[in-house]
C-alpha cells in the first residue's frame, strides 16, 4: 500500500512512517522542510507526484499555550492546512486518516467521551483542530477521524521525558491530579493506525491506551517503571496539587478519558493498558540514542 505521512518528522509521525515501513508498505513521509500544508497547490503537486492511497495527516500546530496568542497561525494549520490536504487527497481518491485530540471536548463529563457526543472545545487548540475535523467530515469521501490523548514517545518533547530529567535536577516536584486520561504510546497508536487504513471502516475513532490516571498518578508510575528498568535511583518528592496551583494560559480537560465504542464495534482489537506502554517506553528510551 502506498501511504503519504505528513508530520512525518514528529512525534507520533515519525513512529507511523516507521510502523507502516516495518509492515512493508510503501510510505512517503512529508515534513514541514518538504511540505508547507498551508500552501494548497504545494498540498496538490505533493499528492499527485505519489498518488497515495491513504495519506495520515499526523502534522499540526499544536503548541497549546501559544496558540492562545497565535490564533491565526493555529487555524491556518490545523484547518486550512487540512483541508488543503483532504482536497489534495480527494483528487487522487486516497483514504484520509485525521489524527485529531481529546481537546475538542471541554473535559467537563463525568463519564468518558464517545466517539459521537457533542464536542465543545474551549482552548484555541481544541477549537482548530475540532475544525480540522469539521472539513475533513464534510470534504472527504473516505475518512477516519482518530482522537487520541496524552500522547509521548520517543522522538520530541513530551512529558514523561520531561519527568525524568526534573527527577535528576530537583528534589520534589508538584504534579496536577485533578485531570484524568490515558496515556497513549506513539508505537501502540501507530500500529492502531497501520490496522485501520487497511479496511474501509470509516468514521470516528477514540484511541488510547486503556485505563486511566491523573497526571500525578502517571508521574509517580513514570518513576516507579524507571527505578526499575533503568537501575537506578530517582529520590524526587512527587507531590500532588490542583488545577489551580499550575495556571496555563490555555485551559485543559479536567477529564480527557475517551470511551473505545468504534474500535469494539468495528471488531478492532483495543490498545493495551497504559502502563504496559509506559514500560515499554522506557526500555526504549534506555537504548536510544536520540
Amino acid at each position: 500500500m502506498k501511504v503519504l505521512v505528513t508530520g512525518a518528522a514528529g512525534q507520533l509521525g515519525a513512529d507511523v512512517v516507521s510502523t507502516l515501513q516495518m509492515a512493508g508498505h510503501l510510505v512517503f513521509p512529508c515534513d514541514r522542510d518538504t511540505l508547507d500544508i498551508t500552501d494548497s497547490e504545494a498540498c496538490l503537486e505533493k499528492i499527485q507526484e505519489y498518488t497515495p492511497e491513504a495519506v495520515i495527516h499526523c502534522a499540526a500546530y499544536t503548541v497549546v499555550d501559544q496558540a492562545e496568542q497565535e490564533v491565526d497561525t493555529a487555524y491556518a494549520v490545523n484547518a486550512v492546512g487540512t483541508r488543503n490536504m483532504v482536497l489534495a487527497s480527494e483528487r487522487v481518491g486516497a483514504k484520509f486518516c485525521y489524527i485529531s485530540t481529546d481537546y475538542v471536548f471541554d473535559g467537563m463529563s463525568d463519564v468518558p467521551y464517545h466517539e459521537y457526543d457533542n464536542t465543545n472545545p474551549q482552548s484555541i487548540y481544541g477549537k482548530s483542530k475540532r475544525a480540522g475535523e469539521m472539513l475533513v467530515q464534510n470534504l472527504s469521501s473516505a475518512f477516519f477521524i482518530v482522537r487520541t490523548s496524552w500522547v509521548y514517545g520517543l522522538h520530541g518533547k513530551n512529558f514523561v521525558k520531561t519527568m525524568l530529567r526534573l527527577g535528576e535536577q530537583q528534589p520534589s516536584l508538584k504534579v496536577v491530579n485533578d485531570q484524568k486520561g490515558s496515556p497513549t504510546y506513539t508505537v501502540d497508536l501507530a500500529e492502531f493506525l497501520l490496522e485501520l487504513i487497511q479496511t474501509e471502516k470509516y468514521g470516528v475513532y477514540h484511541a488510547s491506551n486503556t485505563e486511566t490516571c491523573t497526571w500525578f498518578e502517571f508521574a509517580q508510575a513514570i518513576f516507579s517503571e524507571a527505578r526499575i528498568i533503568l537501575g537506578r535511583d530517582f529520590p524526587v518528592q512527587v507531590n500532588p496539587c490542583t488545577t489551580e496551583e499550575f495556571p496555563l494560559p490555555a485551559p485543559r480537560p479536567r477529564n480527557s478519558v475517551l470511551e473505545h465504542i468504534s474500535i469494539r464495534t468495528n471488531g478492532f482489537n483495543d490498545l493495551r493498558p497504559w502502563r504496559d506502554g509506559l514500560r515499554d517506553f522506557i526500555k526504549e528510551l534506555s537504548i536510544s540514542k536520540i
